[in-house]
C-alpha cells in the first residue's frame, strides 16, 4: 500500500537518482557495485563457513550478480530506469537465490550485544543535558549511529581497521555545523510547539545505530507524550535490523530504561514491519498493518534515517506531515554532487504541507 503520509501518492517516485540518464554516472555506480560485491562475496562465504559448498555458492552469487547488473546496463537503451535501489535490491535477491539469507547475522548479534552494554550510560549522558542541548546531542548521536554501515565502502575501511570503533569515535566524524543540509534549527523550533501525536521512524542498521542512536531519540519523543512506531525491515538486508530482530532486542533495551519499558508495555512504543527486503525504502509498498497504524495513531511526524532510505530514496519526497530526514553521506560521489565532502551531514526538516 501507499504510505498514507505521502503528499501525492500518484506522483511519488522513491528514487533520487536515475542511473539511466547519464552514462558516466552509471559507470561510476556500476564500478562501485563491482567493488562492493567482492566484499559481499567474502561476507557470504564467512557467514556459512561450516557449509561444504559455501565457497562455491558465494562465487556463483558474485557471477550471478555481475551478469544481471551488466544486463541491466544494456537495457538502458530500451529506456528502462536503473537506480541505486535497483542494484541494492538485486544484491539481496542474488544472495538469497544462492542460499545466503542473512550474511551479516552474526555481525548484527555481536554489535547488538556491544551496544546494549553502553545503552544505560548513553541515557545518563543525554539526561545531563537540557532542552536544545539535549536534542542537539540526540540528533548528533543518531547521525553517529548511522556511521555503522557495512554497505558503505568508506565506513567498511574504518570498521575493518579499528575493532574498538564505537559511538564516541563515530561522533568525532560528525562534521561541525553548518551541515551540508542543515534543518536542525527548524527542528528545534518545532519542538517548542505542542508535541506530535505520533512519530513513525524508519530505522536502518543494527547495533550502535538502532540502540544508541534511534532509541535515545525515540525515548525523548516518548517523554513528550508522542507515540512512536519503529518501522523495521521485513527481511534481512546488509546489516539492517529486521522487525523480528528489533522485537527480540527490545526486551533487553527495556530492561535498561523505565521510559521504554512502560511505553512498550502500554503500546505507546510499537514495532512494525515496513515491508522492505532491501536497504532502501519504497513507500509505495508498505504493509496494510503499518499504513493502518499510521492512520489510527494520527501520525504527524515521519523520521527517515540512513543513506538508503533518506538519500538513495526519498530525499525529495514530500509528505503531509512534519518530516525529518537524517543521514551521513558516506560516499564521496554523492557528497560532491550535493556540494560537500565524505561524511557530510543531511539533517533535512520539512514542515507539514
Amino acid at each position: 500500500m501507499f504510505c498514507p503520509l505521502l503528499l501525492d501518492a500518484e506522483k511519488y517516485n522513491p528514487d533520487t537518482l536515475n542511473l539511466s540518464d547519464d552514462a558516466a554516472v552509471r559507470g561510476y555506480w556500476f564500478q562501485c557495485f563491482r567493488d562492493l560485491v567482492k566484499k559481499f562475496t567474502i561476507q557470504a562465504r564467512k557467514s556459512e563457513n561450516e557449509s561444504d559448498d559455501a565457497c562455491m555458492r558465494s562465487q556463483r552469487f558474485q557471477e550471478d550478480f555481475l551478469e544481471k547488473m551488466n544486463s541491466l546496463g544494456e537495457s538502458t537503451e530500451n529506456g528502462e530506469p536503473i537506480t541505486i535501489r535497483t542494484l541494492l535490491d538485486l544484491n539481496e535477491m542474488c544472495l538469497r537465490r544462492h542460499g545466503f539469507s542473512d550474511p551479516w547475522r552474526d555481525q548484527k548479534i555481536l554489535e547488538n550485544k556491544t551496544a546494549l552494554r553502553m545503552l544505560r550510560l548513553r541515557f545518563e549522558e543525554v539526561d545531563k543535558l537540557r532542552d536544545n542541548e539535549r536534542w542537539i546531542e540526540l540528533v548528533r548521536g543518531l547521525l553517529a549511529g548511522n556511521m555503522f554501515d557495512w554497505g558503505a565502502q568508506a565506513v567498511c575501511e574504518i570498521l575493518e581497521g579499528n575493532s574498538s570503533f564505537g559511538l564516541n569515535e563515530a561522533l568525532s566524524y560528525i562534521q561541525p555545523r553548518p551541515w551540508l543540509i542543515d534543518g536542525l534549527d527548524e527542528w528545534l523550533a518545532r519542538l517548542q510547539k505542542p508535541a506530535h501525536k505520533c512519530a513513525a521512524i524508519f530505522v536502518d542498521n543494527s547495533g550502535f545505530d538502532i540502540i544508541l542512536g534511534i532509541l535515545p531519540f525515540a525515548r525523548e519523543l516518548l517523554r513528550r507524550k508522542t507515540k512512536v512506531i519503529l518501522c523495521a525491515n521485513s527481511e534481512p538486508a546488509l546489516a539492517d535490523i529486521t522487525y523480528n530482530e528489533l522485537k527480540e532486542v527490545m526486551s533487553s533495551c527495556c530492561d535498561e530504561c523505565s521510559i521504554l519499558r512502560e511505553a512498550y508495555a502500554t503500546e505507546r512504543l510499537l514495532i512494525l514491519p515496513n515491508g522492505q527486503s532491501g536497504p532502501c525504502l519504497n513507500l509505495k509498498s508498505l504493509p496494510p498493518e503499518l499504513c493502518q497504524a499510521m492512520t489510527y495513531h494520527e501520525t504527524d511526524l515521519l523520521v527517515v534515517e540512513g543513506m538508503g532510505r533518506a538519500l538513495h530514496t526519498n530525499l525529495y519526497a514530500k509528505f503531509t506531515c512534519d518530516t525529518l530526514k537524517l543521514a551521513v553521506v558516506k560516499n564521496k560521489w554523492w557528497a560532491n554532487r550535493l556540494g560537500g565532502d565524505t561524511f557530510s551531514v543531511i539533517c533535512k526538516f520539512e514542515s507539514a504541507i
